[in-house]
């Protein structure tokens, strides 16, 4: 069985999926666009919008009953991997030892124009 998980702390998808979907014990996190969900604006610096995207998915989160110390795997998706490190810098704020498996490539375009998108997959 799986629930789907909404709230207004985070953007509103913008299309025809949910911001997450819980299955069992895991919580599966839709990318995260660095939008900010008050005013739907989006910072223009890469680090800025790193910690956007993930204060998104950390909203997400709660919202399903968990934190960022219960996710297991997150994947990053750069407008270009020359953005790596700033992204990197700001992504080591957030998480600890044990640190989730993660996987970090360069697209073509991100929705929006956007620098960055993550997404996450918690267990809980």
């Amino acid at each position: 069985m799986k629930t789907q998980i909404d709230t207004p702390k985070a953007p509103g998808a913008i299309g025809p999926y949910s911001q997450a979907v819980k299955a069992g014990n895991l919580i599966f996190v839709s990318g995260q666009l660095p939008i900010n969900p008050a005013d739907g604006t989006m910072p223009d610096d890469i680090k800025s919008q790193t910690r956007r995207s993930i204060d998104n998915a950390k909203a997400i989160l709660e919202a399903g009953g968990a934190t960022l110390a219960d996710v297991v795997k997150t994947t990053v998706f750069l407008a270009d991997m020359s953005l790596f490190g700033a992204m990197n810098e700001v992504y080591a704020e957030y998480f600890s030892a044990p640190y989730p498996a993660r996987c970090a490539f360069a697209v073509k375009e991100l929705p929006k124009q956007a620098l960055v998108e993550i997404e996450m997959i918690a267990a809980c």
